[in-house]
């Protein structure tokens, strides 16, 4: 029988409890018509998954494998996809309407509202819900792609509406997947970025991959000082991409040209974000984006084979059952020292360029 892994509950208060990993085998169900079967090989965290093991997210099953993130081999169920590497939709239930899911979209991993999780060594979902791994990447940034991705592309490309070459875009909190995914392709639409985070050495890295600098978000001005290193023929930001909160929009005032946009894919400050009357009489949009639709998702992989996109990887442990390397990676989110996606590797596929 296969092997998942989930959590086992604990009891206490939501941000207090820490649910410990459970690893369980679970019956390998033969797929209907219309589904496949997929041997995963790899899976990747995001903060979805530290927030599910802390009670700070909706649904949370105990039952159900964690992780939206994977990368497998189809193994049986459809003759066409047989064989292939695949990447899975991290999300059921959106397929293609611009402003919001059609219908209540189930995130995969941990909750009860998909029973689908990747860290599994075995899943069986339907075959429109995967699509072909892009072939410049292994198996590890496979992995690292389908959420992050998604997210990012649909804040930047869809909602900012200012993924165009020569316009100047600010990403903050740089390190995760989210923002190093919109920095990746924001740089790939020509567009000049400029990052915040609170480690210099996460800001290196991230001029590294073409970003035109950035600011420490832990000085009191560094909105001024962002401003100062902006090209005198463009002396504001058109699209901030923000995963913080806070006073971000408090910060857009002095950043932001008028009637620009900030686009908010997550708070993790805290659950509200204040907006200045000064915000209103600049006439700046506030944004909110989650992550995206089918239709969105096939794009966003069409352009990372297209712009030949590397997703970057922070770290990547071996065995599904290595439960003490698997908690590192959470308590190396946990702490915030990843750039880039953590990486667990179920199976290693001797075809793969991993």
């Amino acid at each position: 029988m296969p092997l998942a892994l989930s959590i086992t509950k604990a009891e206490g208060k939501p941000g207090v409890v820490y649910h410990p990993l459970k690893l369980a085998n679970v019956e390998k169900r033969t797929p209907a018509q219309g589904e496949i079967q997929v041997s995963i090989l790899t899976a990747a965290l995001n903060h979805r998954d530290l927030f599910i093991r802390q009670s700070l997210y909706p649904a949370i099953s105990f039952t159900t494998p964690l992780l939206a993130d994977g990368c497998g081999v189809v193994t049986s169920g459809s003759s066409k996809l047989n064989g292939k590497r695949v990447i899975l939709t991290p999300a059921h239930g959106w397929e293609s309407q611009v402003s919001g899911p059609e219908t209540f979209i189930g995130i995969l991993g941990g909750t009860t509202l998909n029973e689908v999780g990747t860290a599994q060594e075995v899943v069986v979902l339907p075959e429109t819900e995967v699509e072909l791994a892009p072939e410049h990447l292994n198996d590890a940034q496979a992995a690292a792609l389908p959420l992050t991705g998604l997210t990012a592309w649909r804040a930047l490309v869809t909602k900012s509406g200012e993924a165009i070459e020569g316009r100047n875009i600010l990403v903050t909190g740089i390190g995760g997947g989210v923002a190093l995914n919109a920095l990746q392709f924001a740089v790939a639409k020509g567009c000049n970025v400029w990052v915040t985070s609170g480690d210099e050495g996460k800001i290196k890295k991230a001029v590294a991959l073409g970003a035109k600098g950035g600011v420490s978000y832990k000085g009191a001005a560094w909105d001024k000082e962002l401003l100062a290193m902006l090209p005198e023929e463009r002396k504001w930001i058109d699209a901030i991409i923000d995963g913080a909160g806070g006073d971000i929009m408090k910060r857009s005032v002095r950043l932001v040209k008028q009637g620009g946009v900030v686009v908010s894919y997550g708070m993790t400050l805290g659950p509200k974000i204040d907006f200045p009357m000064s915000a209103v009489l600049k006439n700046i949009d506030l944004k909110g984006s989650t992550m995206g639709s089918r239709v969105e998702f096939r794009e966003m992989v069409r352009f990372v084979n297209e712009k030949k996109i590397v997703p970057v990887v922070s770290r990547v442990v071996d065995g599904l059952d290595n439960l003490k390397g698997v908690e590192e990676l959470f308590q190396e989110m946990k702490q915030g020292k990843q750039f880039g996606k953590l990486i667990i590797r179920i199976k290693k596929d001797t075809g793969s360029k991993l």
